[in-house]
């Protein structure tokens, strides 16, 4: 008795710490949040463009599609630029008598995929119209990065530091060896017309099919050649000369970078602030008045009374509503019913980025982009990836507009039946006895084999989504079923190709997509109006902690070796039926 007084006592002190500790965070992040909206609301009111000034783009961070919200600020440490507020100081800045240029300032952590880089990229190349200067700098520069400063009137390096220039590589982890060796068994199911659908071969082969690898190589040539040629145009470097430095690697190092003509100087960046000062005319950089794009953003108030929706759909399809960067099903449809019900909103903007996921949430969100095309003209704007369910809940707009580097399509669908039984029997002794009142009653369990209907059953499963799948794409795009499924089976298309295709009508970014849906609304002037709805930062953590989620989950940030512990979690903790691309292709 004295042992479980004991215990008692060193629960009730162990959870009166906790709960401490939690009261402290929250009333810190509280305080921390009330600062900011604070110090954020007088920089909008103060900031004042001054003559001289320089539009300076930090691109040493991690860059959303839109902006975070405070919660999601804080967690990744403030080191989160929206994309949404990068074009518009863009935009601004082209017209603005008082800012004088744009200085980039890149390095190895840039992050953007290769369409939301053109996307910036571009424009950078339409500021240029107004004879306004563009310099960058970096001490590393990412491929991606430097594709977006080889548009810069100069480009510089640090003398010691890199340029990643080598062409592009896909690499897929396989699984399938470790889950032998721990006896665990998986099936990948998915219609037999769908060898492109390659997202579960991780857990069931050791290398890429020949029709994923097709696939790859097919997309991933298309963005290489796509950029290279955007790199010639602006570098007077013939694409074959720039192929062969990336085959040789004559770019890595800054001298041979120098030398064969994609930077313009080996400098310090204080070499870069004097060069800066001397294009303006001042006597020292001192006196160059830098302005950042989330300040001089803000300090833009959009008054018109006809507005545009534009919804943001980033990250996995999943269903239902949670925290963090997801498409959630319920937040995304919410967001189309209020802005399709908006009185003072003339058309909506559904900005996807998402590689797809659960099929259930994919139903859910297309058919909320159905009923509000009943109501309201809708334009889909892809970034660097809208495929599989993220294909899905796009095909049905009035009009599709995707970058040239877009990754698209993947129509299709699979599942993923993990037998764990031999795993807990030869490695930890465990095993299950059953008692049953129906043959079947245990024929989806993941302690034992499939029988033979359960097997049937998930392959009916498969097979009847790919056909409303195609069907959804038939409608949605005016095509017919059959042509359809000949260019779906899984397969995936950059823009370009989806285009040619039929999937996409346009090649362009945001703005190509606001122009068609003002066009639509018959609108000439309009305002942006962003969903969903952002919450206050305290809504949003009594919302976490109204869903349970421990404290230390909540503050907790992912580290690079976290990501390949998620994927053996993915196959025991996904919903039975998904429509996305294949995991952690990096390229």
């Amino acid at each position: 008795m004295k042992d479980f007084f004991k215990m008692m006592l060193a629960s009730c002190l162990s959870n009166l710490i906790i709960l401490g500790i939690g009261v402290f965070v929250f009333v810190a992040l509280i305080v921390g949040s009330v600062a900011t909206m604070v110090s954020s609301g007088e920089n909008a009111d103060m900031l004042v463009v001054k003559e001289n000034s320089v539009l300076e783009l930090d691109l040493n961070k991690s860059i959303y599609e839109r902006t975070p919200n405070e919660l999601d600020a804080y967690l990744e440490g403030n080191q989160v630029l929206g994309a949404d507020v990068l074009l518009k100081s863009i935009r601004m800045a082209k017209d603005d008598d008082n800012i004088s240029g744009i200085y980039l300032k890149m390095s190895a952590l840039y992050n953007a995929g290769w369409a939301l880089t053109e996307e910036i990229r571009n424009a950078i190349v339409d500021f240029k119209e107004s004879g306004k200067f563009v310099y960058s700098y970096a001490d590393t520069y990412s491929q991606k990065g430097y594709y977006l400063a080889s548009v810069a009137d100069s480009v510089f390096i640090n003398p010691s530091g890199m340029l990643d220039f080598k062409g592009i590589a896909a690499e897929t982890l396989f699984i399938k060896d470790l889950l032998d060796k721990l006896n665990v068994k998986v099936k990948l199911i998915r219609p037999r017309s769908n060898a492109f659908k390659s997202a579960g071969e991780m857990y069931t082969m050791t290398q890429m099919s020949q029709a994923n690898k097709t696939q790859v190589r097919t997309y991933i040539e298309s963005i290489w050649n796509h950029v290279v040629a955007d790199m010639s145009a602006v570098r007077g470097i013939s694409v074959d000369r720039l192929n062969a430095i990336a085959d040789n690697l004559e770019a890595y190092l800054p001298a041979d970078a120098l030398k064969n003509g994609l930077v313009d100087g080996l400098v310090f960046e204080h070499d870069v602030l004097v060069l800066l000062s001397e294009q303006m005319g001042l006597d020292d950089y001192d006196d160059i008045n830098f302005v950042k794009a989330k300040k001089y953003t803000q300090s833009s108030i959009d008054v018109s009374s006809n507005k545009i929706a534009v919804i943001y759909a980033q990250g996995d399809v999943v269903q239902g509503k949670g925290t963090g960067v997801n498409v959630y099903s319920s937040v995304i449809a919410k967001a189309l019913d209020d802005a399709a019900d908006n009185d003072a909103v003339k058309a909506i903007v559904l900005r996807v980025n998402s590689p797809g996921g659960a099929v259930v949430a994919s139903e859910i969100m297309t058919n909320a982009v159905i009923r509000a095309k009943q109501k309201k003209p809708i334009v889909v704007s892809m970034s660097d990836v809208a495929a599989s369910a993220g294909y899905e809940i796009s095909c049905n707009a009035h009009k599709i507009v995707a970058m040239p580097t877009t990754i698209t399509g993947s129509i299709g669908v699979f599942g993923l039946y993990p037998e764990l039984g031999g795993m807990l029997k030869n490695k930890f002794g465990v095993t299950t006895d059953t008692v049953l009142t129906n043959k079947n009653a245990a024929a989806l369990s993941t302690m034992r084999p499939l029988s033979g209907e359960g097997y049937d059953v998930l392959v009916r499963n498969v097979e009847d989504f790919y056909v409303t799948f195609c069907q959804r794409v038939a409608l949605g795009r005016n095509l017919t079923v059959e042509y359809v499924d000949s260019i779906a089976r899984g397969r995936v298309w950059t823009g370009i190709d989806a285009k040619k295709l039929g999937l996409v009508d346009e090649l362009g970014g945001m703005d190509k997509a606001l122009d068609i849906a003002a066009e639509l609304a018959e609108i000439d002037s309009y305002s942006i109006l962003a969903y969903p709805k952002e919450k206050d930062f305290a809504t949003q953590l009594m919302e976490i902690l109204g869903e349970e989620q421990s404290l230390t989950d909540v503050l907790s940030k992912k580290t690079d070796v976290e990501k390949y512990y998620e994927m053996l979690e993915q196959i025991n903790n996904m919903e039975p039926l998904q429509a996305r691309l294949p995991y952690f292709i990096n390229f």
